[in-house]
């Protein structure tokens, strides 16, 4: 039985980036996976609820679980071969392993946390994840904020 798509569903309220590689690669350099201008995050891995230009929500692409995951996968096939190796070649006491390795995955797990789960919400944004399949409504659009007064004396 093939898979057909949903007609009946309703239209996103944002247009999905074109490619894949284009919405993953926005991702991870913190740009908005659908206009490329605006930022993913506030802050080190909070996201923000919408795109400040293109109005994207942002903020209902949740990656949840998948960037630990990933950052998990890419660290360890990173760090593992290196690790095996010299214990092959110099067989170093453990405490040296623990003083050198442990804070290596460390720092790559910090690193890589945040440009990976950057990618994540590129992917969702890709596939038209927009929050609704969670079982509400897609949040409705934010209006800006009206502008500020000039202080006075600035004339």
């Amino acid at each position: 039985m093939r898979w057909e798509p949903d007609r009946s569903a309703p239209a996103l309220s944002y247009a999905p980036p074109t490619s894949f590689w284009d919405a993953v690669g926005r991702g991870v350099r913190n740009r908005c996976p659908v206009c490329g201008e605006g930022r993913v995050f506030r802050g080190y891995l909070k996201v923000v609820p919408e795109c400040e230009v293109c109005h994207a929500p942002l903020g209902s692409l949740r990656a949840d679980d998948a960037p630990p995951y990933f950052v998990i996968f890419v660290a360890g096939h990173l760090l593992v071969p290196p690790v095996l190796w010299i214990e092959k070649a110099y067989q170093p006491p453990m405490w040296l392993h623990m003083v050198v390795w442990l804070p290596a995955f460390t720092i790559a797990c910090i690193l890589l946390l945040r440009p990976i789960k950057g990618a994540t919400v590129g992917w969702l944004a890709r596939l038209g994840f927009d929050g609704s399949e969670h079982g509400g409504a897609p949040p409705p659009r934010a209006e800006p904020p009206p502008p500020r007064p000039a202080p006075p004396g600035d004339a």
